[in-house]
Parts: structure tokens; sequence; C-alpha cells
């Protein structure tokens, strides 16, 4: 059973060697090109990264790198296949009247538009945990009144209250101190009772124990 075994395995070399010389009899071998090149995008021309390249008339490719940047060995007349997700596979053939050992290109690729089937994507995971929430759910409590309710003056007056504030945030109390000083300038302050900022500052620092009373 292991003689035959080795027997077929050997007339599938044998077949497959003869195949590849049958491809190779109409180029002279002996020629081999060291093809270098760069992959960019035909839109805005930047280099394609790891990009497939694929030499159909040997069998062989190669995969380019971060910048686009490919080198493998080729024949004169071999026809290479650049592949790239999202990309149209375009081909390119090797020119068969070379007369150097090293040849160079660019070549572009054309992005391609891929049709993806609809999907539709639900807030829960199964129609058990659906149902279980159609039961429970509250049939006032909708959505617009929970955000009437929580974009509420007191509602943001108490979350800015807790906030620490950021870098935007100050530079732009800051700005906006400096215009309120610039526009009242020679008339009467501005009444900070009537500003909610202030009113959240004054809870916050009340609540952190920064404001004492002698």
């Amino acid at each position: 059973m292991k003689k035959h075994y080795n027997f077929l395995l050997l007339l599938i070399f044998i077949g497959f060697s003869c195949s590849v010389n049958a491809q190779r009899s109409d180029i002279d071998t002996s020629k081999i090109i060291q093809l270098s090149g760069v992959v960019v995008s035909e839109q805005d021309l930047t280099p394609m990264p790891y990009i497939t390249v694929y030499d159909k008339s040997i069998g062989r490719g190669v995969i380019a790198d971060f910048y686009g940047y490919f080198s493998m060995v080729s024949f004169p007349g071999d026809t290479l296949f650049f592949s790239y997700y999202g990309y149209k596979t375009s081909t390119y053939i090797v020119p068969a009247t070379l007369e150097e050992n090293r040849y160079s290109i660019i070549h572009m690729l054309q992005q391609d538009t891929i049709n993806l089937p609809e999907v539709t994507v639900y807030p829960w995971p199964s129609k058990e945990d659906f149902a279980k929430f159609f039961v429970e759910m509250k049939p006032y409590d909708d959505a617009i009144r929970r955000a009437q309710r929580e974009l509420s003056g007191e509602s943001l007056a108490f979350v800015a209250a807790r906030l620490d504030a950021d870098a935007s945030l100050a530079s732009g109390l800051i700005q906006n101190q400096a215009y309120t000083k610039l526009y009242t300038n020679g008339q009467l302050p501005v009444n900070n009772l009537l500003n909610p900022y202030s009113w959240a500052k004054l809870i916050k620092d009340w609540k952190e124990g920064k404001l004492k009373i002698e």
C-alpha cells in the first residue's frame, strides 16, 4: 500500500513539472527580472499597504509592505494580479521586450463599491428579552418626556455641579467673563443670581467644603 502511495505522488510531481515547463515554453526563462514597484490609490495617490501581488504565470506572489512597496522575481510577459479589499482587482503584463534585469513600476488601483446585504439591528438580543421589556415598560415614560426631564435646567445644573471643569470649559468661561466685562463696560454689572453656572459652582463649592461662614 505504501509503495502505491509513493508511486502516485511521483506521478503527480512529474505531471506538475511538465505543466510548469509547458507554461514557460514560450518565454526565455534564463532572463530573470527583479520587478519592484509601489502600489497607490488612483483616487488620491496614497500608498496601498499590504496589497497582494500574484504572478499568475509562475504561480507565486508577494505582499507589499506598509508603504505599498513590493519586490519579486518575474519573467518577461508574465501577468501580475493586484488585489486589495475595497478595490478592483487589476492586472499588469511585464513587457516582453525588456533588456535590463531590473524593472520598476508604479501601479494604481481603482476603488470599488461593494454592496453589502441589509442588516437590521435590534436593541435586544432575543425576542424573549424584547417581550420582557415591552411588558415591564412604563407606557407614559417615553423618550421625549425622559429627554425633556433630563435636559431641564435643574438637571443640567445638578450634573454641572458634579463635573470638574476641563481645559476647554475653563477657557470658555474665562473668555465669556472677558466678553461680559467688555460688553458691560461703564454699565451696571451682570446679575449672577440668574447665571446657572454661578449657581452650579456655588453648590459644588458648598459640597466640597470650600465655603466658610464666619
